[in-house]
């Protein structure tokens, strides 16, 4: 933190990102506040400038926000979720068969090769294979991870696409992906009408947040007066105003909402499971360079 400037961070997983928050700077600064940001190439990088106080607050991925209440709880601090959007709210993954082939339920993939998207990807990767493992399916699949993207932990859907792609070529015998891209890819094309059916779904969880971190003292009064005044100008924005509405647009949201810690269980059991982080938020993955 700078004097009166909030500063955040966020991840550049598309051109759009600087479009989106190029419009919020100048939006906050008619409102009368004063916010700049960062913008980081992968998210491990934007959770220890984070923990660093480079930053004030960080626009995390799920998997970011897992890492950056780990690693602040674990230095004697605490981590706190400010807001999120409407849309980040009891999402589900799942993973898809071909209409028609021999996987017509989950208890089919036994010895068949399911599609996943990057290794730090929640939606694609960790959540979908976690909920397989819990069906009795660990060792009895064969895994073929789309490595689209990594560091930007599933923000990026190349990963699913590939795998979304590979399914229709028939590489592999199912995908895993989000439901909303499982719409999208109807839309775009790639799943022709009835060409594809469901075989296992995650329970619903959260995505993103705007994470911040305290220190072993706690909060420090003169951020928490920016904080709170960047939290009431974004439960303000109004997706009727015609200048913010592009914006919310670009990020996919109609409305800024308060964060909310339970829909991330689903998510901290993934990361344990498949050891991608330790309980102190030191990155553990097997090969995981971002």
């Amino acid at each position: 933190m700078s004097g009166d400037r909030l500063t955040l961070g966020a991840v550049a997983y598309d051109p759009k990102v600087v479009t989106i928050w190029d419009g919020f700077r100048r939006w906050f600064a008619a409102e009368g506040l004063d916010v700049d940001y960062v913008l980081y190439s992968n998210y491990e990088r934007q959770v220890e400038e984070l923990l660093a106080g480079t930053i004030d607050v960080a626009w995390s991925s799920p998997l970011a926000w897992v890492r950056a209440h780990r690693l602040a709880e674990a230095a004697g601090g605490g981590a706190r979720a400010l807001a999120m959007r409407d849309t980040d709210r009891d999402l589900t993954s799942i993973v898809v068969a071909r209409e028609g082939s021999a996987v017509e339920a989950v208890h089919d993939l036994k010895g068949k090769v399911v599609g996943a998207g990057a290794v730090d990807s929640p939606q694609a990767t960790l959540l979908p294979l976690a909920h397989l493992g819990g069906l009795g399916l660990t060792g009895e699949l064969t895994v073929r991870r789309f490595e689209v993207g990594v560091g930007l932990h599933g923000d990026h859907v190349g990963g699913e696409r590939d795998a979304a792609r590979a399914l229709m070529a028939g590489e592999v015998d199912a995908a895993c992906m989000i439901d909303g891209n499982h719409l999208l890819f109807a839309r775009e094309g790639l799943f022709p009408p009835g060409a594809t059916r469901v075989v296992a779904q995650t329970a619903p969880y959260d995505h993103c947040n705007m994470t911040v971190v305290d220190g072993p003292g706690g909060p420090q009064p003169g951020r928490e007066a920016l904080l709170g005044r960047f939290c009431q100008l974004l439960f303000a924005m109004d997706y009727g105003d015609a200048t913010v509405r592009p914006l919310l647009d670009l990020e996919g949201l109609k409305q800024w909402l308060p964060g909310r810690l339970d829909g991330y269980a689903q998510l901290e059991a993934a990361v344990d499971g498949s050891g991608f982080y330790d309980g102190a938020g030191t990155v553990t993955a097997e090969g995981y360079r971002p």
